[in-house]
């Protein structure tokens, strides 16, 4: 089975506000304040084509969206994530911005590669918003984002 993600997080708040401006935007809660933007291929400015330029290495940012991610962090810190994984195999990549700037990562764990003693890209991420492990395996769980296993499930649980 396959868990596939191309994301924005943020507080619920800050990402309910910012996500008005993106025609048709989807916002699914997550545990701890937190909400998920799935970014679903063709429903954001540059579809799902990645930003080759800007050295974030991601592979389905939209152009031109690590701009938008770091206007949207003036109100508080937002990351973006992607996650690609079958059979137990695959990848994830992560970074945040807060106060207009790219904070931290982006952090990538690739193919083959156990993922670092501080956590998988995703976690450390969601531990940078603010979001705890508790009685959870890691943050990625603790958050709920265990609960749908592709960016296009994510989107038809917001209705979108």
């Amino acid at each position: 089975m396959g868990y596939t993600l191309e994301a924005v997080i943020a507080g619920d708040a800050l990402l309910g506000a910012a996500a008005r401006e993106l025609p048709g935007a989807t916002v699914v809660p997550l545990a701890q304040g937190l909400a998920l933007l799935p970014m679903t291929e063709g429903r954001y400015p540059g579809g799902s084509a990645a930003e080759p330029a800007d050295g974030l290495g991601f592979w389905s940012l939209p152009a031109g969206f690590a701009a938008v991610l770091a206007r949207w962090s003036a109100a508080g810190p937002v990351a973006y994530g992607e996650a690609d994984y079958f059979g137990g195999t695959g990848e994830q990549r992560a970074a945040v911005w807060a106060a207009g700037a790219l904070v931290w990562g982006p952090s990538h764990t690739p193919e083959g590669r156990p993922s670092s003693p501080a956590g998988s890209p995703l976690s450390q991420a969601l531990r940078r918003l603010g979001a705890t492990a508790g009685g959870a395996v890691d943050e990625f769980a603790a958050v709920g984002l265990d609960r749908h296993r592709s960016t296009e499930r994510w989107a038809r649980a917001g209705g979108g």
